[in-house]
């Protein structure tokens, strides 16, 4: 780990990147890629070298919309255990979070992975609901559940989403001046390089997928700045210790034998097309959606908005950074967040709270 943390490479990066004489503005859509970059000071290091970076829709947690998030309250509500990461506990709904229904008695358990809920519901006679948040990363976990027959009280509320699809959407809304994309490393394990292809040959966007130590993502920043530079558009693999351009084949198989693709809202977008996910309908005896539809129809054709003030939306497209938000650090912060972006550990807010408090 520490060949990747030698800070003399770091300065000769720099110095390389300052050599070119850029003035550019790169996203990345990981939050793993923005804690690298702010524990360890590189933003400044690398706005002294002409290189701008923002984060985009990177964050799991961040982008799942107010409306699912009121689904898992309202069936929390209703006697069910539901089984969540700790990051979505504290997420505000429009009255509540799922910390306050915990606090009230509400049976919500903080887990691992689904692992952890499949366990629970074989020992509970209650229906179990797990609430499947994350990218392609965490995907196949809950497909292979899934396709291995859990237990009938087991169910999943879905909440996968696809990134290829959102950074389309990005693109094409123009809100912010793109001049390159660093692609997530673990999500880029499991679908590899080919799905981001047609941003480079639509779009003429130059790309590299990243690790995640600071040199990682350093070099990365370094090949992305070369294509720039060069006026090319492709996508390379910065991070070929772990991700290939195929991809991991059997995890992709087994999310394409449970899911099919669907449109879906993200936090701060509209719907986005195929960018999510559903589960077939051989699987749907585990689908939360269907299985408790009268539960949750109460919430049809209601609208929910961001929280009064809230600037997650813009944050998570790249279009401010979280200290433009007047509620940052002030009527926001980690102990009594307003939005997710101040929830979750992978959030921007979140985790330039906690490193420049």
């Amino acid at each position: 780990m520490f060949r990747f943390r030698d800070k003399k490479v770091s300065e000769k990066v720099i110095e390389k990147l300052k050599d070119m004489d850029l003035n550019i503005r790169i996203m990345h859509v990981c939050g793993t890629h923005q804690d690298t970059l702010v524990r360890f000071g590189l933003e400044e290091m690398l706005k002294n070298a002409g290189v701008e970076v923002r984060q985009g829709p990177g964050c799991p947690v961040c982008v799942t919309p107010p409306r699912e998030i009121e689904e898992l309250l309202l069936l929390s509500k209703t006697g069910k255990t539901i089984a969540i990461f700790g990051d979505l506990l504290n997420v505000p709904g429009e009255k509540h979070s799922l910390a306050d229904v915990k606090t009230k008695g509400g049976d919500v358990k903080i887990v691992y992975g689904i692992d952890d809920a499949v366990a629970i519901a074989r020992k509970s006679k209650k229906d179990v609901i797990f609430a499947a948040i994350g990218f392609e990363t965490t995907m196949p976990c809950t497909a292979s559940t899934i396709f291995d027959r859990p237990p009938e009280n087991f169910y999943v509320l879905n909440c996968h989403r696809l990134v290829p699809p959102a950074l389309r959407a990005l693109i094409e809304m123009g809100e912010v001046k793109i001049d390159g994309l660093i692609e997530p490393g673990h999500v880029s394990a499991i679908i590899g390089s080919k799905p981001y292809e047609f941003l480079s040959s639509e779009y003429k966007v130059p790309q590299v997928i990243a690790g995640f130590e600071p040199l990682d993502l350093m070099m990365g920043i370094y090949m992305l700045a070369r294509q720039i530079k060069n006026k090319e558009a492709k996508v390379e693999i910065g991070y070929n210790r772990v991700v290939k351009k195929e991809g991991n084949k059997k995890a992709l198989k087994v999310m394409k034998d449970v899911f099919d693709p669907c449109d879906i809202e993200w936090r701060g977008f509209s719907k986005i097309p195929k960018s999510g996910t559903k589960l077939k309908k051989k699987y749907e005896q585990h689908d939360a959606r269907k299985v408790f539809c009268d539960e949750l129809k109460t919430l049809e054709g209601k609208e929910f908005k961001e929280p009064k003030g809230c600037k997650c939306g813009e944050v998570l497209r790249g279009v401010i950074y979280p200290t433009d938000c007047s509620l940052f650090g002030r009527m926001c912060t980690p102990d009594k967040p307003v939005g997710p972006c101040m929830v979750s550990r992978e959030g921007s807010c979140n985790i330039l709270y906690r490193y420049r408090k």
